[in-house]
């Protein structure tokens, strides 16, 4: 499973350095894995200071972190 997580976290990483600022629900939608598979690999990559998450707006968004 961690091999999953860390093949997703990768494609969160390209998604988020191609398209910028995402939300939830354009990950979910731009990310062909289970929702809960990119949750997980969201996790990770935020614990690791990778990503910023933020609610605003009424809904999650997701950005690199600057110099990642």
């Amino acid at each position: 499973m961690i091999t999953e997580i860390g093949i997703s976290a990768g494609e969160i990483w390209q998604f988020l350095d191609k398209h910028g600022d995402a939300t939830l629900a354009q990950l979910f939608n731009g990310i062909e894995k289970p929702k809960e598979l990119i949750l997980m690999s969201l996790g990770w990559l935020a614990r690791e200071g990778h990503v910023l998450v933020r609610f605003e707006d009424n809904e999650y968004r997701i950005n690199l972190r600057k110099g990642s």
